[in-house]
């Protein structure tokens, strides 16, 4: 099936509005679900290491705000996409915005190519099970994250820095005023220990357990996981999990993509190809040999 026979123009054209309304109402949850997270933990400090699973879910929403903003989707007003992207997104993570756009269309240009910039996150898949033990024991014990952090140091300038210290010292500064500065702590212990799994496990759900990597075409170069409620709360924020319909339509809104992916599934688009998988335990499984 062409893709043109599952979708019209006037469908396409629908899904491809940008809101600022609705791009508001989702970065607007993600701040609300980081209060929320932190709170719990400086009502009932037993409840940190829940809060800190909750903190890194955020984080990869925010990496996702930045990516969304990249390609000028998430809100209809072109400025509001440049500064969440950038003083938002791409702050929270230490991320520099403009490069990462840079970076990030590369790979779509190239995706099912040698030429994908991201081939190198996921071109062993899939592995052996003891392979992928030994990455997440790498990601859980901080050994990625503490790498990861330590390289994004090396050489900086005030210029890239900048958005990245304004978000922070804005919520350290808030969390001092509520009397919960010890909970900025959380923050840090889920960007080392938990980010980067969750990371690993986006990746390998994007591109890892496709089909065939070196083909251009998306519904084998590309894969989407269907995101239980909880799942949604960590490695699948902002719709994040819909990965296939993003590269197809990459100019789509993230809260358009569920509708997208129920018009393409219900009218038999990824018939006959594996690029759709239920949950995230079921998606590792195929990013294992054997």
């Amino acid at each position: 099936m062409k893709l043109s026979d599952a979708l019209s123009r006037e469908e396409l054209r629908a899904l491809s509005q940008a809101s600022n309304w609705r791009g508001g109402l989702m970065l607007g949850g993600n701040l609300v679900m980081l209060a929320a997270a932190l709170a719990l933990s400086a009502v009932e400090p037993l409840f940190a290491p829940l809060s800190i699973l909750l903190i890194a879910g955020q984080q990869l929403a925010f990496a996702i705000v930045m990516h969304d903003c990249a390609h000028k989707a998430l809100f209809r007003t072109p400025w509001l996409n440049e500064f969440a992207g950038k003083w938002i997104g791409g702050a929270a993570i230490d991320a520099p915005f403009l490069a990462y756009r840079a970076y990030h269309f590369e790979h779509h240009k190239h995706a099912g190519t040698d030429q994908d910039p991201d081939q190198g996150l996921v071109k062993h898949y899939p592995v052996s099970p003891d392979s992928l033990r030994r990455k997440f024991i790498r990601d859980l014990t901080g050994q990625t994250g503490i790498k990861e952090v330590m390289g994004s140091w090396r050489a900086p300038t005030f210029a890239a820095k900048a958005p990245f210290l304004a978000f922070h010292l804005a919520l350290v500064g808030l969390l001092a005023l509520t009397g919960a500065l010890w909970t900025y702590a959380l923050w840090w212990a889920a960007r080392i220990f938990i980010f980067p799994a969750i990371m690993r496990m986006r990746n390998i759900g994007e591109h890892g357990v496709a089909l065939d990597r070196y083909d251009i075409e998306p519904r084998r170069n590309t894969h989407t996981t269907r995101a239980r409620w909880w799942e949604v709360l960590t490695v699948a924020p902002n719709n994040v999990n819909y990965h296939l319909e993003h590269h197809m339509f990459a100019s789509v809104p993230p809260y358009h993509l569920p509708r997208l992916h129920r018009l393409l599934a219900e009218r038999g688009y990824y018939d006959g190809y594996d690029c759709v998988t239920e949950g995230y335990p079921a998606m590792l499984r195929k990013a294992v040999r054997g």
